[in-house]
C-alpha cells in the first residue's frame, strides 16, 4: 500500500510499479482518444451528417477540459488524488459510451463535452501523483514514461481509427475506451491507496462558477469568432464582455475566499509564473503543429491520412525520449537552463517546419517534427518538475493543475488564432483565383475535401487549391515560430534556483 504525501511517506520502489502502469493506462485513455478520432472524420459525417458542426467535436472537448482542470486541482488537495482520478476515469468512460451510441451530430458533441470533463481530471491527476510518489531526481524519467504513451497513441490511434472506420464502425473508436478504462481503474484500485488528513473545508463554489463561466465564454468567443458570428458583431462583443466581467469578479472573490479554487499566490511567484507561461506557449506550438501538419501533408504533399499521422507521430516520439533524459540535465544545470535549451531547440524545429515547401519529402516533415518534440520534452518536463518541487503535498495539486490549465488555454487560444489565420488566407486566395480556375472552385471551407477526395474538376483546380492550402499552412507555421520564440522569452521569468514557497 502506498501512502503519498511528503517525500518521506512515499512507498517502496517495488510498490510504485503497478501504480505507474495504471497511471499510464489512464493517460492512454485520453491520449488515444485525441488521435483516433481524426481518421474517422469522413465516416462520422457520412453517418450523422452535420459537416459544418464537426469542428465542435474538438472545440467542446478542449473547452470543457480546460475550464475543469483548476477545479480538479483544488479538489485533489482537499479530498485526495484517488477519488478525483477515479471520478475522471468514470466520467470519461461514460462519455465514451455516449459517443458510441450517438444518433446525431449534436448528441455526439454533447457526449464529447462529457469526455472533456473526465479528461480534465485524468491528465493533471496522473502528473500530480507522479510528483507525489517520485523524487525530483526520478520525476523526469517517470514523466518520460507517461509521455511515451502519447507517442504510442499517435501511431496506434490513426491506425485503429482507420481500421475501425473501414472494416467495423467508427463507433468502436469510442467503445474501445471501456475495457481500457476498466483495466486502468482496476489496477489503481488495487495498488494505489492514500491517507488524507480529514478536516473541514469550505469549497469555493462562487470562485469555481465564475472561473468556469468566464473562461468558457472567452474560449467560446475565440473558437467561434469569425466562424459562427463575425468578430465585430454584437454577439462577439457580448460574449467577450460578459466573460471578462466574470473573470474580474472571480479575482475579487478569490482575494477574500478562505480556500480559493485558484489561489492568487500562484500568479505572484516567479517560478510559477514563468513555468505557467512557458506551458501556455507549449500548448500553442503543440496545437498548431498537430492541427495543420496533417493538413499540409495530405492536402499539399498528397499523401494519405496514415502517412500524415506518422509524420506528426515523430514529434510525440521525440518528446518522451527527451523528457526521460532531462532529469540528468536539470540536476546539473538547473530547471530554467534546461528548459531554455529545450525552447531553443523548439524554435529551431519550428523554423524547419516553416521552411517546408510544396514538394518537400515527408521524411523532412517528420524530421522537423521530431526536433520540435525533442525540444518540447526538454522544456515541458523541467518546468513541470520545477513548479511541483517548490510546494508541499497540499499545494501540489493546485500548481500542477494550473500549469496544465495554462497549456490547455494556450491550445484553445492557438486553435482560434491559427484557424482565423488559415481561413483568412484561404478566403483571400479564393477571392483572387486565376482565370483558368475561376468558376470551378468551391467555398474555401470545402477546399481540403476537394483535394483529399479527388473531386477536383481539373489539374489546374487541384494545383490552385493545393497552393492555397500551402499558403494557409505556411502562415500558421510562421505563427508557431512566433509562439516558440515567446516561449523562450517567458522562461527568463523563472529564477536560476528554485526554493520552496511559503504561500
Amino acid at each position: 500500500m502506498i501512502t503519498p504525501g511528503p517525500p518521506s511517506a512515499v512507498g517502496l520502489r517495488s510498490e510504485r510499479g503497478p501504480v505507474l502502469v495504471g497511471l499510464m493506462l489512464a493517460t492512454a485513455l485520453v491520449a488515444l482518444d485525441a488521435t483516433i478520432i481524426a481518421t474517422a472524420v469522413p465516416s462520422i459525417v457520412r453517418d450523422l451528417g452535420g459537416f459544418s458542426q464537426f469542428p465542435w467535436l474538438f472545440s467542446i472537448y478542449l473547452l470543457t477540459q480546460a475550464v475543469t482542470v483548476p477545479l480538479y486541482g483544488k479538489l485533489a488537495d482537499v479530498v485526495g488524488r484517488r477519488p478525483v482520478l477515479f471520478f475522471g476515469i468514470a466520467v470519461f468512460v461514460a462519455g465514451s459510451v455516449l459517443c458510441g451510441v450517438a444518433w446525431s451530430m449534436p448528441t455526439l458533441i454533447v457526449a464529447r463535452a462529457v469526455q472533456g470533463i473526465g479528461a480534465g481530471a485524468v491528465l493533471p491527476m496522473t502528473i500530480t501523483i507522479v510528483g507525489d510518489l517520485y523524487s525530483v531526481q526520478e520525476r523526469a524519467r517517470v514523466q518520460g514514461y507517461v509521455a511515451s504513451v502519447w507517442g504510442a497513441a499517435s501511431v496506434i490511434g490513426p491506425t485503429l481509427g482507420g481500421v475501425f472506420s473501414e472494416y467495423l464502425s467508427w463507433r468502436w473508436i469510442f467503445f474501445v475506451n471501456i475495457p481500457l478504462g476498466g483495466v486502468a481503474a482496476w489496477m489503481l484500485w488495487r495498488s494505489f491507496q492514500e491517507e488524507v488528513q480529514r478536516r473541514r473545508h469550505r469549497l469555493d463554489i462562487a470562485g469555481a462558477g465564475l472561473l468556469t463561466a468566464g473562461f468558457s465564454l472567452i474560449i467560446l468567443g475565440l473558437l467561434e469568432g469569425g466562424v459562427a458570428w463575425g468578430w465585430g458583431s454584437v454577439t462577439s462583443y457580448v460574449v467577450f464582455t460578459v466573460g471578462g466581467l466574470a473573470l474580474v469578479a472571480f479575482l475579487l472573490v478569490e482575494r477574500r475566499a478562505a480556500e480559493p479554487v485558484l489561489p492568487l499566490w500562484v500568479f505572484r511567484r516567479r517560478v510559477l509564473v514563468g513555468g505557467n507561461l512557458a506551458s501556455a506557449a507549449i500548448g500553442v506550438v503543440l496545437i498548431g503543429l498537430t492541427s495543420y501538419v496533417p493538413t499540409y501533408v495530405q492536402g499539399v504533399l498528397g499523401t494519405g491520412a496514415l502517412v500524415a499521422g506518422f509524420a506528426v507521430a515523430a514529434m510525440t516520439v521525440g518528446w518522451p525520449l527527451a523528457a526521460s533524459l532531462s532529469g540528468r540535465i536539470y540536476l546539473r544545470i538547473g530547471f530554467r537552463n534546461t528548459a531554455l535549451i529545450g525552447s531553443a531547440i523548439v524554435v529551431f524545429g519550428t523554423v524547419l517546419v516553416a521552411m517546408l515547401g510544396r514538394t518537400s519529402p515527408v521524411l523532412a516533415v517528420a524530421l522537423a517534427c521530431f526536433v520540435v518534440g525533442v525540444g518540447l520534452g526538454l522544456c515541458s518536463a523541467p518546468t513541470m518538475v520545477a513548479v511541483q518541487s517548490v510546494v508541499d503535498w497540499e499545494r501540489r495539486g493546485v500548481v500542477t493543475a494550473t500549469n496544465m490549465f495554462c497549456r490547455n488555454l494556450g491550445s484553445a487560444v492557438g486553435v482560434a488564432v491559427f484557424g482565423a489565420v488559415a481561413n483568412a488566407t484561404l478566403a483571400h486566395r479564393f477571392a483572387h483565383p486565376p482565370a483558368d480556375v475561376a468558376g470551378h472552385l468551391p467555398d474555401s471551407t470545402d477546399a481540403e475535401n476537394l483535394v483529399l477526395g479527388g473531386h477536383a474538376s481539373s489539374a489546374a483546380v487541384t494545383d490552385f487549391v493545393q497552393s492555397a492550402l500551402y499558403d494557409a499552412a505556411h502562415n500558421v507555421f510562421l505563427g508557431v515560430v512566433v509562439a516558440a520564440v515567446v516561449g523562450v522569452l517567458v522562461l527568463w521569468l523563472m529564477p536560476r534556483r528554485t526554493e520552496p514557497i511559503d504561500a
